[in-house]
């Protein structure tokens, strides 16, 4: 047992506390301390508020480009967060004096950002005022902000099953290429079937590489299905329970889905049909509609550090698209209702938030609080933004 001196536990010492942190505050220097503390070190690694990156390589694909980025040393960034398979970066883009942000998944390996290089894919989509532009315009040498990797679209070991569904429609494949090539390097543990939905069997993006994974490595399946064509090999129509029944046969897996809205709408039942519990489906939505009869135009009041503006928005707009168009920079990142980080105070209308977009919190529902990313505006609106 060890010895303690009572004499030095004297309570009455810590009345003098006060007085001595006062005599070393005096003493001490009006100059702030410059201290780059191990910790603050590795968090600006991980979590940086801004990387530079430029065009490496472009590669072609069906109505679409795979962008091979690398840090630009030049413009300050000198190597490249790390990354889970399933997150995303935010792309800064300047069009005609308008700042917009779009968010796209990394295809490649978090072993390639270990070499400083991100790969994504841009798909060219009706009236797509980003993706276009930079499937216009952005060629080799271009330099490119992007945000720290973020979303939580990820495998986890401790929450999913060991097998994981993949759902993928169109450009939906994206974060599946960088679970499949994740798988390849060795980096994780888990049976991958991805089935991937698309209308003709031209608009296959990376059908080579899912090939080549398919046929060689022993943990990845591929299906495909047409929605259009009736071809041999492929499965016809949409990815159906039965479809997912066909080819999975064991009762223990995840579901990833990732795809446009109308994609997820109609698994839903599906799921049911599956009677796969909800801890086990995850939902990526890459785009969102507010679908609706007769579209109309609203007033939208703005409150942003002190200025008050007014500007006009339609009801199939989010109020985040309508911000940019109209020059007003708004924080934002995932652009789905994920991140939070548009977070603004509603004051007063009414917005329509897509189901499976709204991923508010129980307090910000009760105080008023929307994510403009994905809300489109039901009457006129007046919001406080970031």
């Amino acid at each position: 047992m060890s010895n303690h001196n009572l004499n030095s536990l004297n309570p009455m010492k810590f009345l003098e506390m006060p007085k001595k942190r006062i005599m070393a505050i005096e003493k001490a220097s009006d100059q702030k301390p410059h201290i780059d503390k191990f910790a603050n070190v590795l968090a600006n690694r991980l979590h940086p508020k801004i990387q530079h990156l430029i065009v490496d390589s472009i590669v072609d694909e069906y109505d679409a480009k795979r962008y091979i980025l690398k840090a630009d040393p030049e413009a300050g960034t000198n190597e490249l967060a790390y990354f889970q398979s399933g997150q995303y970066i935010s792309v800064e883009v300047e069009i005609d004096g308008r700042v917009y942000n779009r968010p796209y998944s990394i295809c490649s390996s978090p072993f390639e950002s270990l070499a400083g290089i991100y790969e994504i894919l841009v798909k060219r989509v009706p009236n797509g005022v980003v993706s276009n532009y930079i499937l216009d315009n952005f060629e080799v040498g271009t330099k490119m902000n992007v945000s720290a990797p973020d979303g939580n679209f990820t495998y986890e070991e401790l929450r999913d099953q060991k097998h994981i569904v993949a759902v993928a429609g169109g450009s939906g494949i994206t974060p599946f290429i960088s679970f499949a090539r994740t798988l390849d390097d060795n980096d994780v543990d888990y049976n991958l079937t991805i089935f991937y939905g698309c209308k003709t069997e031209e608009e296959f993006l990376f059908k080579k590489e899912l090939d080549m994974y398919s046929y060689t490595h022993p943990k990845i399946d591929v299906v495909y299905v047409l929605s259009e064509e009736e071809k041999s090999p492929y499965e016809h129509g949409f990815i159906t329970a039965e479809i997912i029944k066909k080819y999975v046969k064991s009762a223990d897996y995840s579901i990833f889905i990732c795809g446009p809205e109308m994609l997820h709408k109609h698994l839903d039942n599906e799921m049911k049909k599956l009677q796969i519990e909800a801890k086990n489906v995850r939902h990526e939505v890459f785009s969102s509609s507010n679908d609706e009869n007769e579209t109309k135009t609203f007033n939208v009041k703005i409150h942003q550090k002190g200025e008050v503006k007014n500007i006009k928005c339609l009801s199939n707009e989010t109020l985040l698209h309508c911000f940019e168009v109209n020059r007003i920079k708004a924080i934002s990142k995932c652009r789905s209702g994920e991140c939070g980080f548009c977070h603004s105070k509603l004051i007063s209308g009414e917005v329509v938030i897509p189901e499976k977009q709204d991923r508010r919190r129980l307090a910000d529902d009760i105080y008023g609080y929307i994510h403009p990313c994905c809300s489109y505006p039901a009457s006129d609106i007046e919001i406080e933004i970031n």
